[in-house]
């Protein structure tokens, strides 16, 4: 009782609302308000928008396309300076032991992968709209695009077509071929992202849901991880690629276990354990620490020094990087010959790297407080790919270590990644020769810790257990797929089965039964609300979903069934001209006598479809709607729809859904307006006196 008093005193103390208006439907809307008239004329000013051009409009366009234009003029020196220097050296340290390791994943030279350091991030400076990315070389990407390129150019192509037996004469070869097919992924990854840009198609990042790209990315981990073990172990085996190459890669390593490189083996577990230490402090004592400690390039120059001064080449046989040329290549046009044999590649690397990219940059971008444009993304990136192509960069993205790095340590704009790609210039044009006695199971070492925080996604498998069941099973697709398929038919596979769970989603919806509380114009779930009341002889019918050719039928059925449900004739049921308890009947009646004596015939006077959740509606769904309106009409049960938006009554127009004896009259505003109008015009028919002695009956038996 005292609970029951505390409730009402607070909805007395609630603000309330009061709103006095007539009862729309569709026609009344339509004869008020005009809006065909108004389309008319904001179709004829979005044509002459369209077409027309001013010097504003072309400036607008051009500060859209180049970015730097609008902020640099405006770039606060004294407050961001100094922020942007400190984050352009400590992301300078971290891309070019990266690129150097990444530039292993991606089957060619290390230089290739600091020439992917420095092009394509100086690009993004003047047209990307993030100011804290950190555009370059990527474990995932840098993982896909050497799979491409070991598929066509494989270890035995090049040693059947090469006739000379000099060694490292073949690797050369081979190595070239394969820069060859890395640098033409570039380019042709590179034109599909900026045509999707330019196109405005920035929104296909949508369909690579979060469990999927999680998926697809852990499995992606256990591609790299494997693929650097024979680094780190100093075997010599063929690097495999496609379907099952995780397989016969671990398989490949096994077999030659035996002939471990120790010296190899130790100076990659002992920067493992400097690296990982290095981490753990940086994350420890994260607000302590200026900037984090640059473990990367640590064990990179401690790596280059105890290899030239202990002669690891040549007393212990440990491979290292070997010849770094000096200084920039000439720009060269990729070989186009390639693009039929490695456009389905493109099109997967083009996607999966814009994604990455523009979901770090909404982070960011939610967490300061600015805006990214998503078609601009797509088209810096494209910008970045493509030019970087014709320099010998193979295909990049956004890192994620190091965009943490970039933001962390103070970083305000996209002055923070130039600084970092000119420090990364003057190792090219400078020093990079002194990297040349560089271990490769150093650069094995520091791909393998960075992939710490992918592995962390396993725990992603009890997270969308508790939370929902398709997404897990969508992380699991991606995963396994991706992990014995290979990344491109794995990533393939991932996105179908993602657009299946979709259709299976909308053909599985939630069918209710709406009610009124009391004295309001809201309606909810009867079966989960006491207080929600339902009207005399109206059904509020609601389905979560669209109206289309793939859950018509569905739709129907559960119309018919939940309606039936509800009906108050169940209550009591006729059993051989006895009224007994609906249990008592239930246990008496086959299926089919249920369904025909659950049918709405006497009480229900009024159906009302709630098309609030409705987006579209295709023709096999307006004509099921038809079917309903006529077949109910028929049993003397009107049916409305409430909640239409606009874009749904455009389609049903378009589909001929208001003719004959179907109109507008029909539609209403809202449900309260459709129920208000059913009282007002429809009040509940009193049941014929035989009906109502069966009625009478009923209620005394049960």
């Amino acid at each position: 009782m005292e609970h029951a008093q505390e409730d009402e005193a607070c909805l007395e103390q609630t603000q309330k609302y009061h709103v006095e208006r007539p009862i729309y439907n569709q026609e009344l809307l339509y004869d008020f308000f005009s809006p065909f008239v108004l389309y008319k004329y904001l179709t004829f000013f979005f044509l002459l928008s369209i077409f027309s051009c001013s010097s504003k409009k072309a400036k607008s366009h051009l500060y859209s396309f180049i970015p730097i234009l609008k902020w640099l003029p405006r770039y606060p020196v004294k407050e961001y300076l100094l922020g942007d220097i400190i984050s352009g050296i400590s992301t300078g340290v971290m891309q070019l032991p990266q690129g150097l390791a990444y530039a292993l994943l991606a089957a060619v030279p290390p230089v290739f992968g600091l020439y992917s350091s420095f092009y394509p991030v100086f690009l993004y400076t003047f047209f990307g709209t993030s100011k804290h990315i950190s555009i370059g070389t990527f474990a995932v990407i840098s993982m896909m695009v050497g799979g491409v390129a070991v598929r066509v150019v494989p270890d035995e192509m090049v040693s059947m077509d090469y006739n000379s037996t000099n060694v490292t004469d073949m690797l050369a070869s081979r190595d070239a071929k394969r820069v060859q097919v890395a640098v033409t992924l570039a380019l042709l990854s590179g034109i599909i992202q900026l045509c999707l840009g330019l196109l405005r198609f920035g929104f296909v990042a949508i369909y690579l849901t979060e469990p999927l790209v999680r998926g697809f990315t852990t499995a992606a981990a256990v591609h790299v991880f494997t693929s650097q073990l024979k680094y780190l172990l100093g075997v010599k085996t063929n690097r495999y690629s496609g379907p099952l190459s995780v397989v016969y890669s671990i398989a490949a390593v096994l077999s030659e276990i035996t002939t471990t490189n120790v010296a190899s083996l130790i100076v990659g577990l002992t920067c493992i354990v400097m690296l990982l230490i290095g981490k753990e402090i940086n994350l420890r004592f994260k607000k302590k620490l200026p900037v984090p400690i640059p473990m990367e390039i640590i064990v990179v120059i401690i790596g280059t020094g105890v290899s030239a001064g202990m002669n690891l080449t040549d007393s212990y046989g440990v491979d290292v990087v070997g010849n770094i040329p000096k200084g920039l290549r000439a720009p060269k046009f990729p070989e186009i010959r390639l693009i039929p044999t490695i456009f389905v590649d493109a099109v997967a690397i083009a996607i999966v790297g814009f994604s990455m990219a523009v979901s770090m940059a909404k982070i960011f971008a939610l967490k300061h407080g600015y805006t990214i444009d998503g078609n601009q993304e797509l088209i810096a990136l494209g910008i970045c790919n493509s030019v970087g192509s014709f320099f010998q960069s193979f295909p990049v993205t956004c890192s994620m270590s190091r965009s943490l790095v970039q933001e962390s340590t103070g970083g305000k704009t996209q002055i923070a990644g130039t600084l970092s790609s000119i420090m990364v210039l003057l190792v090219i044009v400078a020093i990079g020769y002194l990297f040349e006695p560089l271990p490769q199971t150093v650069l094995a070492a520091i791909v393998m810790v960075n992939l710490k925080g992918m592995f962390k996604q396993f725990g992603d498998v009890a997270y969308f257990w508790r939370i929902s069941r398709i997404e897990l099973a969508i992380w699991v697709v991606a995963f396994v797929a991706s992990l014995f398929l290979g990344l491109d038919y794995g990533l393939l596979t991932a996105v179908t089965f993602a657009m299946i769970t979709v259709i299976y989603r909308t053909q599985s919806p939630q069918y209710r039964i709406l009610g009124q509380i009391p004295d309001t114009d809201i309606y909810c779930d009867v079966e989960e609300y006491e207080e929600v009341k339902e009207h005399p002889g109206i059904k509020i019918f609601q389905a979560n979903t669209s109206l289309y050719f793939a859950n018509s039928e569905s739709y129907m059925s559960a119309l018919k069934k939940k309606v039936s449900k509800a009906n108050s004739f169940m209550s009591c049921l006729p059993v051989n001209g006895q009224f007994t308890s609906v249990d008592d009947s239930v246990q008496d009646r086959s299926p089919d006598e249920l369904e025909y004596f659950m049918e709405p015939k006497t009480n229900v006077h009024s159906l009302i479809l709630d098309f609030t959740p409705v987006n579209f509606v295709d023709s096999v769904g307006a004509k099921t709607l038809k079917s309903i309106i006529k077949e109910y009409k028929e049993v003397g049960v009107c049916v409305y729809i409430a909640g239409c938006s606009g874009p749904v009554m455009n389609e049903l127009t378009r589909l001929n859904f208001f003719e004959n004896t179907v109109t507008r009259d029909l539609l209403f505003h809202s449900i309260h307006d459709a129920v208000l109008n059913e009282k007002k015009f429809c009040p509940t028919p009193k049941l014929a006196p035989p009906l109502q002695n069966a009625f009478s009956k009923i209620t005394h038996n049960c």
